[in-house]
């Protein structure tokens, strides 16, 4: 809510404070993609600060706190409740434990005044649990080497301890310096997909972060789509989630599927084809297997036949070529694509009827009409969904450079391709605009009846002018019912490979307004393969997927990247691959490799550089104007 001034001192007094923010260094924004429901290990990033905050403790106390030192205090501040735990079981009696915690109150609380030095009071005070905002801002703001205050600034942290209050002012301020040590979050897509906790993330963020933004990515959209009462994208999510043993997830969330499961029994029996897979390598226990197994080709019939549904009905959409029940033989044991024959490997086609392929028997509506009002009505899903919707954007022009998720549609001259859809064509940003428009209408009045909304959500998920899909056609069909490995490729967008072109970025950032030599692109979705460099386009584009699904690792050799954009510069952060958290903690094992700079400024970077900036020096004319306005009406009186 905008501050009302009366006075002119008022005024004065803001225009001094708004002039003197303009003049603080930049905050660091952090960038983070793909995370695809790797709670543990996102959280340990978040944590680190993308090996922000081990950054900032070497600079500080290298010299006077031993590499061990330094390591032990970056996990207190990672993991306060844990490493308490573990220090006090290791104290030999209570006058050590009580040293322990001066020292650590000292370690601290210079931390916190370091990292806190380039932000306003104000925003410091917000960051502090409000119980201890009084005690912290008694200690960060005192000085320790005036003799006058030296026993006061003691007494303080005596009786912190005296008064049992040491674990919860150490938790406290922990969490206070890993909000500081980032300023703004950057999720540029896929918060979920195959990992099992994408609830916890979000969970984690709505109580623990503050300033924050998503681009939202293909496997979010499923989700975001399920909640608008797309049963489309519903059905892929269950699809996916049963191919990765996952169903629990929907529980979580309130949804029953014990109909499901029982039609899923009744008409369906295992098939090798849809094994499902653990991220982790763990055996999946046989009864989880088999009900994975069935769940997954009842779920995935259905997905085909709405699928064609949705085809016939939208033209413009052109994607016949994916309707592929009707080609199967009479025998169901072939099936014709593209003029060649193929042998159908483990079908499940008894559900599927030869005179109307794509029809939907009476229960498998039944069924998907009760789970769509189910995900329509959940109230946990839809919260999760709506501070998604609240905080992103299908791209995002923050500080002069463009976050997406997956691409930008071309073709193989990296001309924007224009996509026709009721009578309207829409290319470039305008098609990213059209899209971002048609999910915020459907996920605000949600419809259980197939309509033109529902059906452009889905496509979002599949169509090759979707910007977060980015190829030519999903292949989920042939992976599961045809051997032949050719059959499976999904060919991509000619963006993929004209994006290490400084003159295609130069393009891209001016279609969307901003300025080719001083923006950057950055980008998920695609993991950038071993061997090769995420950073393109002569320093350009930025590709951060940050691979933190266990099976990318073996694709990267990587845990993923970050990347830090602070009052310096852009650095690249290449992770390790992350174990488990229990693993984590008790090895005190990081998951930063190397940090690379990639651009440094010239200048420190100021607030007033950037949007916020644009927006403080706004405010700044208008409240002088109000200034002026005031005085001459004061001149007059007088």
């Amino acid at each position: 809510m905008e501050k009302i001034f009366t006075t002119s001192n008022e005024i004065k007094s803001e225009i001094i404070n708004l002039s003197a923010i303009l003049n603080l260094p930049k905050g660091t924004e952090a960038f983070v993609s793909d995370i695809h429901g790797e709670y543990d290990e996102f959280a340990h990033i978040l944590r680190n600060g993308s090996g922000n905050t081990r950054q900032k403790i070497s600079e500080l106390f290298t010299g006077r706190l031993t590499a061990e030192s330094q390591k032990r205090l970056a996990f207190l501040i990672y993991y306060p409740t844990e490493i308490l735990r573990q220090t006090k079981e290791q104290m030999p009696d209570e006058g050590s434990l009580s040293q322990w915690y001066i020292d650590t109150f000292n370690e601290l609380i210079e931390m916190l005044r370091y990292t806190s030095s380039k932000y306003t009071r104000s925003k410091v005070r917000k960051a502090i649990k409000d119980d201890f905002v009084y005690i912290t801002e008694e200690l960060l703001y005192a000085d320790s080497n005036d003799n006058a205050k030296y026993k006061y600034y003691y007494e303080v942290m005596e009786s912190i301890i005296r008064l049992d209050m040491a674990d919860s002012f150490i938790i406290s301020t922990c969490h206070t310096i890993q909000r500081l040590v980032v300023d703004h979050l950057h999720i540029i897509g896929d918060v979920y997909d195959r990992g099992p906790h994408p609830d916890y993330i979000i969970d984690h963020l709505m109580k623990r972060w503050g300033s924050l933004d998503f681009q939202w990515g293909n496997h979010d959209i499923l989700w975001i789509g399920s909640a608008a009462g797309s049963k489309l994208c519903m059905a892929n999510l269950i699809r996916i989630s049963a191919r990765y043993n996952n169903l629990r997830l929907l529980t979580n969330y309130g949804i029953g599927l014990s109909d499901l499961r029982a039609f899923a029994e009744k008409y369906y029996k295992p098939l090798n084809s849809f094994q499902p897979k653990s991220d982790t390598g763990a055996k999946i226990p046989d009864d989880d297997a088999c009900y994975d197994n069935c769940v997954q080709q009842a779920i995935s019939i259905m997905q085909f036949k709405l699928e064609g549904q949705a085809i016939e009905r939208n033209p413009d959409f052109q994607m016949s070529e994916r309707m592929l029940l009707d080609k199967l033989s009479s025998d169901r044991k072939t099936i014709e694509i593209d003029g060649k024959v193929y042998p159908i490997v483990d079908g499940c086609f008894q559900l599927v009827n030869p005179d109307d392929p794509y029809k939907l028997t009476d229960e498998e509506e039944k069924i998907l009409i009760d789970l769509s009002q189910q995900f329509i009505d959940a109230p946990k899903l839809r919260y999760h969904m709506a501070y998604m919707m609240n905080n992103g954007s299908m791209y995002l022009k923050y500080n002069g450079n463009l976050l997406l998720h997956g691409c930008v549609p071309v073709d193989e001259d990296g001309k924007m391709l224009g996509w026709t859809v009721d009578g309207q064509t829409y290319a470039g940003k305008d098609l990213f605009d059209f899209f971002e428009k048609i999910l915020k209408e459907g996920f605000q009045k949600p419809k259980l009846v197939d309509c033109l909304n529902s059906d452009i959500i889905w496509y979002l998920w599949t169509g090759k002018m979707s910007p977060l899909f980015g190829k030519r056609a999903m292949t989920t069909f042939e992976r599961y019912f045809i051997e032949d490995i050719e059959t499976h490729h999904e060919v991509k967008n000619p963006y993929y490979s004209l994006r290490k072109e400084e003159w295609f970025a130069d393009e891209l950032l001016s279609e969307f307004g901003l300025d080719p030599e001083n923006g950057h692109i950055v980008n998920g979705h695609t993991p950038v393969k071993l061997g090769h460099s995420p950073i393109m386009a002569n320093r350009k584009i930025f590709v951060i997927d940050g691979g933190m699904s266990k099976p990318y690792h073996k694709t990267t050799g990587i845990g993923g990247y970050t990347l830090l954009s602070n009052s310096y510069g852009f650095q690249l952060v290449t992770h390790e691959p992350f174990t488990t958290r229990k693993r984590a903690i008790a090895d005190m094992t990081d998951v930063v490799s190397t940090k690379r700079v990639i651009e440094q400024s010239v200048k420190r970077t100021t607030v007033g550089d950037t949007d916020i900036g644009i927006s403080l020096k706004k405010q700044i004319e208008n409240l002088t104007a109000r200034l002026d306005s005031i005085e001459k009406k004061q001149t007059i009186k007088a």
